[in-house]
């Protein structure tokens, strides 16, 4: 079966300074977060990856990332597709002052035209390792008329450099998500997770808790965790 592979990159060049060139590696031969994604989904049977960016990083995206996954695409049969957000594109008219990219919904709805098969949505500077495109390309091909997230245990994605933003997912006995959180701060003290005040993370004090990562990557409750990738290699945080 065809899937997809949405990759959110419309902020990715304002998040450096320099720009999309300036991006870190953080592999051993100048590998960035994205050359590991992508390579993971190929791997998983993902045959289409979408880009979805903003038209005026169009040129430096194609430079610096966008030729060489196509490259990389084609050797295993797939294509690389680019999508474009705008921050107009939108049902009414932008708030006065408003110049940030709209998030998660805006993106999926601007690569409508490529979704005409299942499909996974990640961010393009959030790790995720090979588990979690193998679990969901699974679901999605046995399950392609239903949704789900891929849960991480909380303490593999707790960092020693600071505290993080994710969302807590709450399910039900059945495995349904009943609820996500996004909870800010977080950091690892002891056996426990504890937020922004020294509070648990949601409410919820043990780390093996479950996380949907990236926190923005919100869930309509009643979807279903698709599996639990425990443990996985990860890029340091910087």
């Amino acid at each position: 079966m065809n899937t997809a592979l949405v990759i959110m990159a419309a902020g990715l060049g304002s998040r450096y300074e320099g720009g999309i060139k300036q991006i870190t590696p953080v592999g051993p031969s100048g590998e960035i977060i994205i050359d590991y994604s992508v390579h993971d989904a190929l791997k998983a049977g993902f045959n289409r990856i979408i880009f979805v960016i903003r038209k005026d990083i169009e040129k430096d995206f194609r430079e610096a990332i966008g030729s060489r996954m196509e490259k990389l695409a084609g050797q295993v049969g797939a294509e690389i597709c680019y999508a474009y957000q705008a921050l107009d594109d939108i049902p009414g008219s932008v708030p006065a002052g408003r110049t940030k990219p709209w998030g998660t919904g805006q993106a999926v709805l601007a690569a409508k035209a490529w979704l005409d098969l299942p499909y996974m949505v990640i961010n393009a500077d959030d790790y995720y390792g090979v588990d979690a495109f193998s679990t969901v390309h699974e679901f999605l091909v046995h399950n392609h008329d239903d949704q789900a997230v891929a849960g991480f245990i909380l303490k593999n994605t707790l960092s020693a450099n600071g505290g993080v933003t994710r969302g807590i997912i709450k399910v039900d006995p059945e495995g349904f998500v009943t609820d996500i959180a996004e909870t800010k701060d977080i950091r690892q003290e002891g056996d426990h997770a504890v937020a922004a005040g020294g509070h648990p993370a949601a409410g919820c004090a043990c780390v093996h808790e479950y996380v949907g990562i990236p926190a923005s990557l919100y869930c309509i409750a009643g979807e279903r965790i698709c599996g639990f990738p425990g443990s996985h290699e990860r890029p340091d945080d910087g």
